[in-house]
């Protein structure tokens, strides 16, 4: 986490599209504009099947431009054009996921948690859990956190969603003044290269985890560790003050 309340953002997704492997493709629609040419077919075939034909090719396009807009960065863009798409398509799974996760990324914190939601319900895949938690984190709904963390071990998740809730309650913890239990959720056996990203989320806790308990050597090592695999990973400047905070008390 970079600073004791900003939000972390689920890196495992960017773009909304479900990570699940799906069927082979059929035939490629032609009537496509705009940024819908770049949707996956699967994507396409959805949303066609659960929307009235004329609100098709408006639907497609509005959510291929909340999806461009997601994977640039533009998430004001992404959730006016998620809004268009859902208003247009609201009974497809993609488009309500996108909603979500674009309101997320700029703190709508009740769309956000209610899109997932909805995805939730419609998809049946749970890997957006974590980021469900960190909106109830945000809200300060603490029992509701908690809730979600005991039902994440039983979910049907790949490793990386579950080290993405660890990253999320592990800053909770600290949050809640509580970072000798932030340790022991996140504190890495070993620390080196090639790590995977998932990795080094958790790592950044462990590292503020570890400074906040005053093992400030072993948060400048896990810092260098994540430097190593990756220079460039967001946080690094209010680890370093915080670290070095730590070693003058």
């Amino acid at each position: 986490m970079s600073g004791d309340k900003q939000r972390q953002r689920s890196k495992d997704n960017p773009k909304g599209s479900r990570s699940a492997e799906k069927p082979v493709e059929s035939k490629r629609r032609r009537d496509l504009k705009g940024a819908a040419v770049n949707l996956p077919n699967w994507v396409i075939e959805a949303l066609a099947r659960t929307t009235p034909r004329d609100r098709v090719g408006p639907a497609l396009e509005a959510l291929g431009e909340a999806s461009a807009a997601m994977a640039d960065g533009r998430y004001h863009v992404a959730v006016k054009q998620a809004r268009e798409a859902k208003r247009l398509a609201p009974q497809d799974a993609t488009v309500r996921e996108t909603l979500g996760l674009a309101a997320y990324r700029v703190g709508d914190w009740d769309t956000a948690l209610a899109e997932l939601r909805a995805y939730r319900r419609m998809a049946g895949d749970q890997q957006h859990l974590p980021i469900e938690m960190d909106v109830h984190r945000a809200l300060g709904r603490d029992r509701d956190v908690e809730k979600i963390w005991e039902a994440l071990p039983d979910a049907d998740v790949h490793p990386a969603v579950w080290k993405e809730g660890k990253v999320v309650y592990g800053s909770y913890l600290l949050d809640q003044g509580k970072p000798e239990q932030a340790w022991d959720l996140t504190g890495p056996d070993r620390v080196g290269p090639n790590a995977h990203e998932a990795d080094l989320r958790v790592w950044y806790v462990a590292a503020r985890a570890a400074a906040m308990t005053g093992q400030t050597e072993t948060a400048r090592r896990i810092a260098d560790a994540i430097v190593l695999n990756d220079p460039s990973f967001a946080g690094l400047d209010a680890l370093d003050r915080e670290i070095a905070g730590a070693s003058t008390r």
